[in-house]
Formats: structure tokens, C-alpha cells, sequence
């Protein structure tokens, strides 16, 4: 942190020198008396006078100063408090444009047999997987206000949303944007977890570390993609959270799942589960089928990951022109009531009159 400030248009400090203007002698109209010696000492009018020209100083230094744009540059700064580095995978494919469904007709069902939803009552339970997703994630960053978030949004590829900030209007911001547009058909989680662990990437191991993963499918991952995870998930010492949004009609996660080829490629979520339950780090998973279940669950994760933890903030640069232009405001008051009380002003009075025909010894 320096103390010190800087200046966005430095030139402008080259007119700093004007602020000696009222001090110069002659500014104030001169008064003809026949002798200064009859003149009493008046203190008071003496500092009146230095008074009024100090005023007029400040004007103008305050003035240039605002000119040339005073600021204190940022700095960081450690802070503590209890939380976690939290990076949220939030699904953005076209399955999640659907609402949660009951049993009853598709909604759409696409090329072998892949079901995208199913029809459910219209009115407030009528909400997309994704609306829903959006709104809990919202209000649990809202609850923990000590948590640095990062957001990764994906469905074909990984978009990096936000870097890891704990500052709440950016991170409701990041979560409010994925309502723009619509997703796409295919999704990776695979390259959406690689992009997650990658915010971990040569950081400081200062307090917990999660990758939140909201998603509504499972994905074949390659047997080369599975070892960088299983390696990146040890190194960066994560916790990791499915909140697995379950489709009607989906067997769910903890069924048992057959060995046989192909089936990675009909059921990919069991496959998918088991997969992450085998990499070593905590891990826990949640079937999801309705909005309060999914609330319930992102409870569960605020319980669980609360502890201490450290981390390093950036305070913003602060600006300083609208001090100064207070200043020189607050100086150019005194000067206007000094003025409207007849008193002479430096630089305010008229230059002609007549010249003195004395001065005090």
C-alpha cells in the first residue's frame, strides 16, 4: 500500500505556482489617506486579510489539484473469516431450459432416445432447471459473504465467467448473465471441470477449496481426461459437489450400474458418480428433482464448508478530485460572503483607484 498520491493528468501541476496570485502585493484596490501614521494597528484586519488570501490560495491549488486527478492507487490487503473458495460449474445446455418434470408426456425427446424433459403444470413450479439453478446459487452466495467465488459457465465448451471475488455485486452479476440466450445440445463436463480446477492454478492453499457442479447430465470422459482430473483434483486439495438435477425417468445416480459396453454412453451420470467417488478427494453428490430439494441440498454444502479461512483482497483505487473540488468550493464561499459584505477581496477587487500617498515606516 503507498500513502502516496498520484495523478492521472500530472501537466496540470505545472499552474500550482498561480496559488501565490493573492499574496502578491497590489491585487487589492489602493486607498488614498494623507498619512498611514494615523492609522491605528488593526490585528483583526490583518488576519482578515491573511485569512481572505489563504482562501484564494486554496482556490486555486484546489482547484489544479482536481485538475490533474489525485488518486490513491490500489493495494491488497489480507483479510480472514470463515468460508471457502468456491468455483461453480453451472450447466448451461439446452436440458436445462426445461422445467423440472413429472411423469407424463415428453417435452422433446432427442435422436436415440435421449429425453430433454417432461410436461409439468403451468404457474410458479413451471420454472426452467436453470431459472431454479440460478436463483439458489444466488441466494447461497448471498449468505456467505467471506467465500471467494469463481463462475464457469458450459455446455459445448467452458465459458470463464468471473475470477474469484467475494465482492457480492459481481458474483450476483455473473450468476444473473447466464439468462442470456440459449444453450446448445451437447455438453462437456469434463473440459467444464478442467476449466474449473485451472482457477486454483498457483494459488496459495490458504483455507477450503470447492468445485460446486450444477448440472442436469453426465458425460464419457476419456480414460486420459480421467487421470489429468483424478491428478488436478489431488493437487489442488478440492472439494468436490455434484448437485445433479435428475430428469424423470432417469434410474438416478445410485443405481447400480452395468459394466457392459455402452453403457457409459445410455446412462452416463451413474458412471460419471462413480468415477468421482473414486478420485480420493471428499465428494458428495445430490439428486435433484425439484427446486426445494435443490435448496435443501445447497443448505447442506453451506453446513458442511465453513471454516476459516485467509485470503488476499484488492481494494480499489480511490479517487480524491471531488475532496479538492470541495475544497476549492468550500474556498470560493468564504471568498463570495467576504464579498457580498463589501470587504476587499484579493484578486476580487478592481485594479484602478488611486495610488497611496503614504506607507507605514
Amino acid at each position: 500500500m503507498t500513502d502516496w498520491p498520484q495523478f492521472a493528468s500530472p501537466w496540470w501541476l505545472l499552474l500550482l505556482p498561480l496559488a501565490a496570485l493573492p499574496w502578491r502585493r497590489g491585487l487589492l484596490a489602493p486607498q488614498l489617506f494623507s498619512s498611514l501614521d494615523v492609522l491605528a494597528h488593526d490585528a483583526a484586519s490583518t488576519w482578515l486579510d491573511r485569512a481572505l488570501r489563504g482562501a484564494g490560495s486554496l482556490l486555486i491549488a484546489a482547484t489544479v489539484l482536481a485538475l490533474a486527478g489525485p488518486y490513491l492507487p490500489a493495494y491488497q490487503v489480507e483479510r480472514s473469516g470463515q468460508g471457502a473458495e468456491i468455483v461453480a460449474l453451472l450447466d448451461r445446455s439446452l436440458s436445462m431450459d426445461q422445467p423440472f418434470g413429472i411423469k407424463g408426456k415428453p417435452l422433446q425427446t432427442m435422436p436415440g432416445g435421449k429425453i430433454l424433459g417432461y410436461t409439468r403444470p403451468d404457474g410458479a413450479n413451471a420454472a426452467t432447471k436453470a431459472k431454479v439453478a440460478r436463483e439458489v446459487l444466488g441466494e447461497f452466495a448471498g449468505q456467505r459473504r467471506s467465500d471467494r467465488f469463481g463462475l464457469v459457465a458450459f455446455s459445448v465448451v467452458p465459458l470463464h465467467v468471473l475470477d474469484f471475488t467475494e465482492r457480492q455485486s459481481a458474483v450476483q452479476a455473473a450468476i444473473a448473465a447466464g439468462r442470456k440466450g440459449r444453450g446448445l445440445s451437447e455438453t462437456d463436463i469434463g473440459a467444464a471441470l478442467v476449466e474449473g480446477l485451472g482457477f486454483f492454478e498457483g494459488r496459495a492453499y490458504t483455507g477450503s477449496r470447492i468445485v460446486m457442479l450444477v448440472s442436469d447430465g453426465g458425460d464419457h470422459l476419456e480414460p486420459a481426461l480421467r487421470d489429468r482430473l483424478a491428478r488436478l483434483m489431488r493437487e489442488q486439495r478440492v472439494s468436490l459437489y455434484w448437485l445433479y438435477l435428475r430428469s424423470v425417468g432417469n434410474p438416478g445416480l445410485q443405481a447400480q450400474a452395468d459394466d457392459s459396453p455402452g453403457t457409459e454412453d445410455t446412462v452416463p451420470e451413474r458412471t460419471l458418480n462413480r468415477f468421482f467417488a473414486g478420485l480420493g478427494v471428499p465428494y458428495k453428490a445430490y439428486e435433484v428433482d425439484n427446486p426445494e430439494a435443490l435448496r435443501t441440498a445447497v443448505a447442506d454444502v453451506n453446513r458442511l464448508e465453513n471454516l476459516p479461512i485467509t485470503y488476499t483482497d484488492t481494494v480499489g483505487r480511490r479517487d480524491l478530485a471531488v475532496p479538492c473540488l470541495a475544497l476549492a468550493l468550500l474556498a470560493l464561499a468564504l471568498l463570495g460572503v467576504a464579498a457580498a459584505l463589501g470587504v476587499e477581496v484579493p484578486g476580487l477587487a478592481s485594479a484602478t483607484g488611486a495610488h497611496r500617498e503614504g506607507r507605514r515606516p
